[in-house]
């Protein structure tokens, strides 16, 4: 099969014939139609989870995925040939990754079906970052009219959290440079959020909203640190980049790392919301297989919400 690979690290991925996956017990085989570029792949072939994760090469990357099972292993319950399904790879290792034209799955965690009205290449973008998100305002367990930063709020799971926080009847505030960068955040949702330029005064802009501080913050980019300064005292602020306790010690504020847990219940709870309209996912651009070069590219230089590799 073709799939987008690393024969070492760091380096640049390529598009290379690999051998296909078998499906092990316990695991479905998908024929894979729309997988995205993310965070975590850039920094595989950036080589910083070198002695975090165990790489085995050729390495196939890609973390989501949303295609079609192509075949069973032995024992599993839920799925059927032919069923549109998508997810996460969840696997402890690095290597069979989903940017290829077949991945394995684990059948218990980590996949879900796709439910009528979602669009395939949606769902093929929507499992890592959605959960990201998602698990984020979980963790922060906004109360109606409760003010949030959202920090970071034009990447694939900054998008997905203004929209989250919105529907929860809380106040957003979001992170944007002025101008192509404020319009898309803007469009997010038909509900008003403000919008605050990350490159000026920030603590100002916040002052000005917010006089007492904000009473939540989704920290996805920026020094997580100076934003806690920017909470009320009691405030939380929920971080998916490393942001520990020790790091605001003597703030009376309190720290949610998040790790993304693409469990069934999740990723069937956010396809719901994006086949009924109440969750946009925002695809900025398209690319086949072969150009996953330039997907990487147009990643890295800041494209706006997620991008999505056709795979098949």
């Amino acid at each position: 099969m073709r799939a987008v690979v690393l024969n070492e690290v760091p380096a640049a991925p390529v598009v290379a014939e690999v051998g296909a996956p078998r499906p092990q017990a316990g695991e479905p085989l998908v024929k894979v139609a729309a997988s995205p570029v993310n965070g975590f792949d850039a920094a595989t072939a950036a080589g910083y989870l070198q002695g975090l994760m165990e790489h085995r090469f050729p390495l196939v990357v890609g973390k989501d995925f949303a295609g079609a099972v192509e075949a069973l292993g032995e024992g599993v319950e839920g799925f059927a040939v032919g069923d549109s399904v998508f997810g996460v790879i969840m696997k402890p290792f690095l290597g069979t990754g989903s940017l290829a034209e077949y991945v394995t799955v684990t059948a218990g965690y980590g996949v879900a079906h796709i439910p009528a009205g979602l669009d395939i290449r949606d769902a093929g973008v929507l499992g890592l970052a959605g959960t990201a998100a998602f698990d984020s305002l979980t963790a922060l367990d906004l109360a109606k009219n409760e003010t949030v930063l959202v920090s970071g709020a034009t990447g694939g799971v900054g998008s997905l959290a203004v929209q989250l926080a919105v529907a929860s009847g809380a106040r957003v505030i979001a992170t944007a440079r002025p101008g192509a960068e404020a319009d898309f955040v803007t469009s997010l949702t038909d509900a008003g959020v403000s919008v605050v330029d990350f490159t000026g005064d920030l603590a100002g802009q916040i002052r000005t909203l917010a006089p007492e501080g904000v009473d939540a913050i989704v920290h996805l980019a920026g020094d997580g640190a100076e934003l806690a300064g920017l909470l009320k005292p009691g405030g939380r602020i929920a971080s998916t980049t490393g942001l520990t306790q020790e790091a605001v010690a003597g703030q009376d504020v309190a720290v949610h790392g998040v790790m993304a847990d693409a469990n069934a219940r999740t990723l069937t709870a956010l396809a719901e919301k994006a086949a009924s309209g109440a969750l946009r996912v925002p695809v900025s651009a398209t690319f086949p297989l072969e150009r996953a070069a330039d997907a990487f590219a147009a990643f890295g230089g800041g494209t706006l919400g997620k991008i999505a590799v056709t795979c098949s």
